[in-house]
This record gives C-alpha cells, sequence and structure tokens, in this order.
C-alpha cells in the first residue's frame, strides 16, 4: 500500500497495491513500442506514486530512455509526485536526472488552480533537462480558458488529465441527467 491518500485524488484506484495488476518493464515498453512513433512527443507517469517504487522506476526511465533516443523526434519523460520537491531531490537525485519534469508537492483540495496540468495551487511544474525547459516554459504559468481533458471510450469511459476540483461532480451530474449513470469511479469515496 503506497501513496499519499490525498483527500480528492482522482486516481484511488491506484492507492492500493495488487500483484495480479504488475506489469513488467519489457512489456510496457513492448507496449508503448506499438504505437505510431512520429505521433508521440512525451510520456507521462503518474500514480498512485511512481516513487514509492524508486528500483523499479529507475528500471522504467531507462527502458524509455532508451526508447525514445530511437524515435525521430525529442520525446521528454514528465513525472508527478505527490512528494515535495525537496525531498525528491535529497532522496531520490538520480531518479530526477532520468526526467525532463515533474510536477510535484502533494495535492491540496483545498488550494485550487486554474494552472494546467496541476490539481492545487502549490504543485510545481519543474523542467529538469534542457528538453524539459524547451518543452515546459510556455506552460509555467499557462491558465487555459478550460482545463485539458481527452476522453477514451472501450469497455469503460476513461478520464485523462487533470480537472478542476469541481469538474468531474459537474460531469457526472450533467451525465445523469442524460441517463448515464457513472459507477466505480476512482474520484469519489468508496
Amino acid at each position: 500500500m503506497g501513496g499519499h491518500r490525498h483527500g480528492g485524488c482522482l486516481s484511488r484506484d491506484t492507492w492500493e497495491s495488487d500483484d495480479g495488476r504488475m506489469l513488467d518493464v519489457e512489456h510496457i515498453i513492448g507496449w508503448i513500442e506499438t504505437l505510431p512513433e512520429r505521433r508521440i512527443d512525451g510520456v507521462t507517469i503518474s500514480g498512485g506514486e511512481p516513487f514509492d517504487q524508486p528500483a523499479a522506476l529507475a528500471v522504467l526511465l531507462r527502458a524509455l530512455r532508451g526508447w525514445a533516443d530511437r524515435l525521430p523526434q525529442e520525446t521528454d519523460l514528465l513525472c508527478y509526485s505527490g512528494y515535495p520537491l525537496r525531498q525528491l531531490e535529497r532522496e531520490h537525485r538520480a531518479l530526477l536526472d532520468g526526467l525532463d519534469a515533474i510536477i510535484a508537492e502533494p495535492f491540496r483540495r483545498t488550494q485550487p488552480t486554474e494552472l494546467i496540468w496541476r490539481g492545487s495551487a502549490n504543485q510545481r511544474l519543474v523542467a529538469l533537462s534542457e528538453l524539459g525547459r524547451h518543452r515546459y516554459a510556455p506552460y509555467q504559468d499557462l491558465r487555459p480558458a478550460r482545463a485539458p481533458m481527452q476522453v477514451t471510450v472501450g469497455e469503460q469511459i476513461a478520464y485523462i488529465g487533470v480537472p478542476r476540483i469541481g469538474d468531474l461532480d459537474r460531469l457526472t451530474a450533467l451525465a445523469k441527467v442524460r441517463g448515464v449513470r457513472h459507477e466505480g469511479v476512482s474520484w469519489q469515496a468508496q
């Protein structure tokens, strides 16, 4: 059992360890290599908490960097962490060196933000490499009119992105009016 268990977390389904859902890095890289390579310019690692598995994260970052270096375009590695940046710098410097950017600090439901890709105002987008500075500098203070969200539909509906506080509750209410019920959603307390 890892992670920070922050109130209002969107990824409650990642809080409990589940050996039945563990994947080898080779499996992940194999899947990534099936994607259309020219359409990928970055990989985002999020949680639970990636830094709760530092050895596995190190293996994943090395494999991703090797894969990204073979692509025809620059491909960045971004990671989310609920740990304070200073703690990550102190305890996981080598892992940070494998990333291009990080969004760090604990999610605080009481500190809403309009900053892109962050759930709360205390979270920081920090470039860690030259590619990271090039890619993410324009987004340091960006406040888009709407939080960018992606929806995928398959056996389940998945919402991908960092919505503003209250957006998912509004989405649930609008869907309910149209006869669609959300069941087993990760952002609501079980």
